[in-house]
C-alpha cells in the first residue's frame, strides 16, 4: 500500500511538472522556427509609437524595439527576422500578448501590478506622468477648477483609472468621458464638447504639436499619475525577458539611447535626472 502511494505521488508530481512546463511559453523557439516575430504597437502615440511615412511604425519606442528585435534575431540564429507589426489600443496590445498573438509589445504602455497578473514586462524604457491639457483661452488654472466639468481620457489606460479615482474622491460633480482614440479627445477639447483632455504628458505635447494651431492648447502644472513605460512580454517566459533586457542594457550603455532620445524627444531638451537615473538603473551588469 505504501509503495503504491509513493508511486502515485511520484507520478502525480511528474504529471504536474509536465503540465507546468507545457504552460510556460517558449517564444524564442517559436521565433527561431518561424523566422517571424509578431510585435504589437501603438499606432497613434506620437512621439513613442505611431504609423509614420510609408505606413511604417516609427517613434522612440519603435527605435528601441527594433534594436531588441535585432538582438533576439542574433540570439536565435536568425538575424533577418520578418516582423509582423500589429497596431492596437493599449487593452488590445496587452490582450495580444496574453493570448500569444503577439510576441513583444512596443508602445507607451505603463507597467502596473494589475497588468502583471496577465503579462510580464521588460525593464523600464521611459518614465512619464499623467497630465491635463486644456484650451489656452479657458479660465482653468488647476484641477480644482475642473470640478463639475467634462474631462476626456483615453479608455483602458492607467490615466483613466487614476482620473476616475481622483474624481470619485475630490471632484464628484466632474464627468469623465472615455474616448477610443487620442485624436477624438483632442477634437472634443477643441470643439468645446470637453473642457479638458487627460493623458501622458509627453503624448499630450505630441498631440498639441500635431494640431493646426498648437498655441490653442496648454497643460496644467499638476500631474495626476506616475507612468513607468516598459515592453509587455508573455507571462512566464524568462528566456525572452532576459534577451529583451540584455538588448535594452546594450542600448542604455551605448550612444544609441542619446541618438534615439534626441531624434524623438530632443525638442524637449535633455533627459530629466529621473530618466537618466532610469537608464543607469536598468543597465543590468553581466
Amino acid at each position: 500500500m505504501k509503495r503504491f502511494l509513493i508511486g502515485a505521488l511520484v507520478a502525480g508530481s511528474l504529471f504536474a511538472s509536465g503540465a507546468i512546463a507545457e504552460s510556460v511559453p517558449n517564444t524564442l523557439a517559436k521565433v527561431k522556427a518561424s523566422k517571424v516575430i509578431n510585435v504589437a504597437f501603438a499606432g497613434n502615440a506620437l512621439p513613442f509609437s505611431f504609423v509614420g511615412t510609408n505606413n511604417e511604425p516609427a517613434g522612440y519606442s519603435i527605435d528601441l524595439c527594433k534594436r531588441v528585435i535585432a538582438s533576439i534575431g542574433k540570439a536565435v540564429g536568425q538575424p533577418n527576422l520578418k516582423v509582423n507589426w500589429l497596431a492596437g489600443s493599449t487593452p488590445e496590445r496587452l490582450q495580444m500578448i496574453a493570448t500569444g498573438k503577439a510576441d513583444l509589445e512596443c508602445g507607451n504602455t505603463s507597467q502596473t501590478l494589475a497588468r502583471l497578473a496577465n503579462v510580464d514586462f521588460s525593464g523600464l524604457t521611459f518614465i512619464d506622468a499623467g497630465g491635463i491639457m486644456i484650451r489656452a483661452d479657458s479660465p482653468f488654472h488647476s484641477m480644482a477648477d475642473l470640478d463639475g466639468k467634462k474631462i476626456a481620457v483615453l479608455k483602458g489606460t492607467t490615466t483613466e483609472a487614476r482620473l476616475n479615482a481622483i474624481v470619485q474622491k475630490h471632484m464628484v460633480n466632474t464627468r469623465v468621458v472615455p474616448v477610443g482614440d487620442a485624436n477624438e479627445g483632442v477634437a472634443m477639447l477643441e470643439s468645446g464638447s470637453a473642457d479638458a483632455y487627460a493623458g501622458d504628458k509627453i503624448k499630450l505635447v505630441g498631440l498639441a504639436a500635431q494640431a493646426k494651431d498648437p498655441a490653442k492648447f496648454v497643460m496644467l502644472a499638476e500631474e495626476i499619475s506616475f507612468e513607468p513605460y516598459a515592453m509587455a512580454l508573455p507571462r512566464g517566459d524568462s528566456a525572452l525577458r532576459l534577451e529583451v533586457n540584455r538588448a535594452l542594457t546594450q542600448v542604455y550603455l551605448s550612444d544609441d539611447i542619446e541618438t534615439i532620445f534626441a531624434r524623438w524627444l530632443g525638442v524637449l531638451g535633455r533627459p530629466t535626472p529621473l530618466l537618466s537615473a532610469m537608464y543607469l538603473l536598468y543597465s543590468i551588469p553581466e
